[in-house]
């Protein structure tokens, strides 16, 4: 029964969110962060456990794993788009995801943060299927780098929408990059509120993004545990 619980109340609040979100386009009433608080309120005034509420939640997190196959889906329908910009794709991703890693751990070891933080920070740019993957891969914790996707996801859209704004940045495919890679998900649906092609290109930059530091992450947050110590 907990289980069913679990699972209900979380599909409800998320639809909650949803709607409140597109009555709104407020990107602070995203569904990433009003779905957390309501659950946590209604979780504290129940006096429910985590743990009993995560008998049932976490069979979402689950499905998270074979999700990932899912992206095979945006590479095929948008092949045309990848051969056309490929070059660009690999180059400007393979930076982003280098940047990425670097700052993450740099910022980490500069304010003196436990490694397993440091370790979790690393993935936070990519999607939470493939972030919580390499979390585990580097010895990090799954849970806390979920929050850190979702806090990369809300605050890449606020600095991207800004920067496009006063940059006066036309270009599609160059927008749809600046959101797939600075905020995976969430810059992918802002991306397609624009157009096709900039919702195209950040969907193609996203997993891109997470497939490069899937291979980099492994090799490069060693790196920078022997420059900082």
């Amino acid at each position: 029964m907990l289980m069913l619980f679990g699972l209900v109340l979380t599909i409800i609040v998320y639809g909650i969110a949803k709607l409140i979100y597109q009555r709104s386009s407020m990107l602070l009433l995203s569904p990433l962060i009003v779905c957390p608080i309501i659950l946590i309120t209604l979780l504290t005034i129940s006096h429910i456990s985590f743990k009993a509420y995560d008998q049932g939640g976490h069979l979402l997190s689950l499905m998270l794993q074979p999700a990932t196959v899912a992206f095979a889906v945006p590479m095929y329908r948008y092949r045309a788009i990848i051969r056309k910009y490929l070059a660009e794709l690999i180059i400007s991703v393979t930076g982003g995801a280098i940047v990425a890693i670097f700052t993450s751990v740099s910022a980490a070891e500069l304010m003196g943060l436990d490694s397993q933080i440091a370790t979790s920070l690393a993935p936070r740019s990519i999607t939470t299927p493939m972030a919580i993957n390499v979390a585990q891969v580097l010895g990090g914790d799954p849970s806390m780098t979920a929050v850190f996707v979702i806090a990369t996801g809300v605050l890449g859209v606020l600095l991207t929408s800004s920067a496009l704004k006063w940059g006066s940045i036309k270009r599609p495919v160059t927008r749809g990059m600046m959101f797939g890679i600075s905020a995976h998900g969430t810059g992918t649906s802002k991306a397609y509120e624009m157009g096709v092609l900039e919702g195209a290109i950040a969907s193609l930059s996203m997993i891109f993004m997470g497939l490069i530091t899937t291979v980099a992450a492994p090799l490069l947050v060693p790196v920078c545990f022997y420059f900082w110590r």
